[in-house]
């Protein structure tokens, strides 16, 4: 199954033609189709953006809201379309793009019997994930596979990363919560002083929660310091995957073309084959024909011949 549409093209009717527009960007009513698209997808986060804004909100609320179920209901056919279309509907609404199309449509029916699920539409911005294959960007799509390429191969280091990480901010919380709890009320549990600890080591420094005492302070500046040196640990893992991803696919190229030019090499140095000769090219035999000195290649001699050998002798005749 391929990351955007399953390949389950009809063999011919209408639904052959329909498909061809809605999955297919070769043709110019696909292009076209898929173009249309992206604008209704983009229009609709827009409108789903400008109704959280209270100026637009109270100004054109019910214009918004008309617009957006006009598009939801445009997608609603395009979703039902792609199932009846395709060949196997299943394999479709499993695939990544069908899920996501799906999902994108939910809550703007779900924010009929729950209004705070209105918030969820703006998920139909992954929508827009289309874009590489509507602009042919496959290179584009080669480096994100290779990015998530590298991600998984570098899992179980990034996991054993983040326990570490995690083990450190716990103590770090726990040490700053007994040291700054008597005069600090920002630190009354444990809890909230690993919030302080992940804020603090993660380098971005709310500012919210701080330490008084003077040993809190040397341990809030400690972990400050192993912050910086922490955030490098996951770019570096990730960069060394993705260039041994990188040195492994061309090492397969390079070692692909050298097979092919060894075999092409090969098929230029074999001797052509010979013609091929009479009885599916055996080689011709020599027999003696009756009443000639020499041995003509090819010829056969009349006691070879099968009317020949089906006559009996005729005895000899005595002399007279």
């Amino acid at each position: 199954m391929r990351f955007f549409d399953p390949e389950s093209r009809p063999e011919e009717g209408w639904r052959a033609s329909v498909y061809t527009v809605i999955f297919d960007t070769d043709t110019r009513a696909g292009m076209l189709f898929d173009v249309l698209l992206l604008v209704a997808i983009l229009l609709s986060v827009i409108v789903i953006s400008l109704e959280t804004v209270s100026m637009f909100e109270e100004r054109h609320r019910e214009t918004l809201r008309v617009i957006e179920w006009i598009l939801t209901g445009l997608f609603t056919v395009e979703y039902i379309l792609r199932l009846v279309v395709v060949r196997q509907p299943k394999r479709y609404a499993l695939s990544f793009m069908g899920v996501v199309d799906l999902v994108a449509l939910l809550p703007t029916y779900l924010s009929l019997i729950f209004a705070s699920t209105q918030a969820l539409q703006i998920i139909r911005a992954l929508r827009l994930l289309r874009v590489f294959r509507v602009f042919q960007l496959g290179q584009m799509a080669n480096e994100g596979g290779t990015m998530f390429k590298a991600l998984i191969a570098s899992r179980y280091k990034i996991a054993v990363f983040l326990g570490t990480t995690l083990i450190i901010v716990v103590i770090q919380g726990a040490l700053l919560y007994y040291v700054e709890h008597r005069v600090n009320d920002d630190f009354s549990s444990i809890p909230r002083a690993v919030y302080w600890a992940i804020v603090t080591m993660t380098t971005v420094g709310y500012g919210d929660i701080s330490p008084v005492t003077i040993p809190g302070q040397a341990i809030a500046s400690m972990l400050m310091l192993l912050g910086y040196g922490i955030i490098a640990v996951p770019t570096g893992i990730v960069s060394a995957e993705v260039a041994i991803s990188e040195f492994n696919q061309r090492a397969d190229a390079d070692a692909l073309e050298q097979a092919e030019a060894r075999a092409a090499a090969a098929a230029a140095a074999a001797p052509a084959p010979a013609p091929d000769d009479w009885c599916g090219g055996l080689p011709p035999r020599e027999v003696w024909v009756v009443g000639a000195t020499h041995a003509r290649p090819g010829a056969v001699s009349p006691t070879d011949s099968p009317s020949a050998r089906e006559q009996p002798e005729s005895p000899e005749r005595p002399p007279t």
